[in-house]
């Protein structure tokens, strides 16, 4: 008896240590970097340089284009629509120094105010152990006088290879810019294989609130609010996405819905972002979209 007991307190220590390793963690990297990480997957964020996401990795195996490019790189957010600020990203969201609270198990990083345009950006990391998803919850906080209209949108870089594929109707996928992908239909979703070309091109697509990509043995699944037609910014969507031209890096982008704030007042758009392992040469395929549903579901 005594042996038994001894062997099912071993096995709860075991469990204890299981769960505990398994709970969200921050840490500070040092020169203004920090990471969050659960599990397998970590995240690491450069709140010195626009608290964009400079790595997301799997055991390790990274999914985060590495080029360096001035305001091209890393995952950032910018506010919506682009045209009135035009180019480059207003810095105070994109690029300066971010300031940082860090409680152990989130991280909550918060831009200067631009006073150009009347908000600041608030960004809050954390992770859900249940299911190794990295949270993002963005806000755009109106500290103007005026009543404003704008919406929350994300960029995140990848490398310039690999599969992407939204649910959504190839027909109705519209260029934003340059020619049109080749989205191809199978399976009730639209798939683009990376095609290199010599022109940057983007396109305007309605989905169901998620966006895939895969490569290199990775996917990327990013989670977020299904908006209706009607709800994007002007000129913009619910579902970007922006290949660079030649073989550098491609951007896949979401939008949250175009609102009304009140001086004072915020908007919050929530991601989720996961990351498994895959096959190494993905091709469109039913067990690819069925491991997207169970992500999102």
């Amino acid at each position: 008896m005594k042996r038994i007991l001894t062997a099912i307190a071993a096995l709860a220590f075991i469990g204890c240590v299981t769960v505990s390793a398994a709970e969200p963690q921050t840490k500070s990297l040092g020169e203004n970097k920090y990471s969050v990480s659960v599990g397998p997957v970590s995240i690491t964020i450069d709140a010195g340089a626009g608290a964009k996401v400079l790595s997301f990795t799997r055991d390790g195996k990274e999914v985060i284009s590495q080029l360096q490019r001035f305001n091209a790189f890393g995952s950032t957010f910018w506010t919506s629509p682009q045209k009135e600020w035009n180019w480059p990203p207003v810095a105070e969201f994109d690029r300066l120094a971010y300031d940082v609270e860090d409680n152990g198990r989130s991280l909550v990083m918060t831009s200067k105010l631009s006073e150009k345009f009347g908000y600041r950006i608030r960004k809050d990391f954390t992770a859900d152990p249940k299911d190794n998803a990295i949270v993002i919850t963005y806000s755009i906080i109106n500290e103007s006088k005026d009543t404003k209209k704008v919406a929350p949108w994300e960029i995140t870089r990848v490398p310039g290879d690999g599969l992407i594929f939204i649910a959504a109707d190839p027909a109705k996928i519209e260029a934003a810019s340059g020619e049109l992908l080749k989205f191809e239909g199978k399976y009730g979703a639209a798939w683009y294989t990376f095609d290199e070309t010599k022109e940057n091109r983007k396109i305007n697509a309605d989905g169901k609130g998620w966006l895939a990509y895969t490569n290199n043995g990775l996917l990327l699944v990013k989670k977020f609010p299904d908006l209706a037609p009607s709800q994007p910014a002007p000129d913009e969507a619910e579902i970007q996405v922006y290949v660079n031209e030649g073989k550098s890096f491609i951007e896949l982008e979401s939008q949250g819905a175009y609102v009304e704030l009140k001086p004072g007042e915020a908007v919050n758009y929530t991601v989720r972002w996961y990351l498994v392992p895959q096959p190494k040469d993905p091709v469109p395929s039913k067990k690819l979209l069925s491991t997207v549903k169970k992500l999102v579901k």
